[in-house]
């Protein structure tokens, strides 16, 4: 776990397989932050991460309707459709047999850490370890 994540409160995580439903297997809340996702095999390995959220000029957040949980299920990914056609999809092409997608509230009544920064404070603590972003990160 990257250490930036350990002070978010609001979190869990879930599971994905190919034949899931990506709406009926995602747990994740309707808040901002971030969100980590793991091709689990015989290592696990950090393919992507993502976020949802943007802080105004006056300190308060333009979240989009459904949050984390829509960026996740809806959000497009690999082509102009929603994640939950084209992760199914491009797990069948790299034989990826389960996900796994760990989800962090970072921007709430609490804790106000701007999502984007967070996921720039990971992506960067992964290029360094890697030389490069996790496979699934276009760009940054």
């Amino acid at each position: 776990m990257y250490k930036e994540l350990k002070k978010f409160k609001v979190t869990n995580q879930f599971s994905f397989t190919a034949e899931d439903s990506l709406a009926e297997v995602c747990n994740a809340s309707e808040g901002s932050g971030v969100f980590l996702v793991y091709s689990v095999g015989d290592e696990k390995e950090l393919i992507m991460v993502g976020s949802t959220g943007t802080v105004q000029n006056n300190g308060t957040l333009k979240i989009k309707n459904g949050g984390l949980q829509e960026k996740i299920v809806e959000g497009h990914q690999f082509a102009k459709t929603g994640r939950k056609y084209s992760w199914p999809a491009q797990m069948k092409i790299e034989d990826i047999s389960t996900l796994e997608v760990v989800w962090y509230e970072t921007f709430n009544d609490k804790t106000k850490v701007i999502p984007t920064f967070v996921e720039g404070q990971v992506l960067q603590n992964f290029l360094d370890e890697n030389g490069r972003l996790p496979k699934w990160n276009v760009a940054f």
